[in-house]
């Protein structure tokens, strides 16, 4: 049992604990013994690390060049300025609802 030692006080965290449905299956799950130790539990928390670092790099700006016709890029920006935002923040926006499926494109 973890407590801690407040003031001359032992205080037990988890005695007021009070679970969520999810939180109660995996309490019931860890209870039953239906969990598994890891093989090589150092070298797999290193690669979960890394795969979470390598994962919030994908939330990074990436500067980009591309082509387009100056006549698009002009009603583009006019759009974009017309709506008061900033014409690469409009890019990006289309880019991100494109790649969320909200957009489908024929070519």
């Amino acid at each position: 049992m973890i407590k801690k030692t407040i003031k001359n006080k032992q205080v037990d965290p988890f005695k007021n604990l009070v679970l969520d449905e999810y939180e109660q299956e995996l309490e019931t799950s860890i209870e039953k013994g239906e969990w598994k130790q890891v093989p090589n539990f150092e070298k797999r928390k290193k690669e979960l690390e890394q795969a979470a670092r390598n994962t919030l790099d994908l939330r990074k700006s990436k500067r980009i060049t591309f082509r387009i016709k100056q006549g698009d890029l002009v009603q583009f920006k006019a759009r974009a300025e017309r709506r008061n935002i900033p014409y690469q923040t409009l890019l990006g926006a289309l880019i991100r609802d494109y790649v969320d499926g909200e957009y489908k494109i024929t070519l």
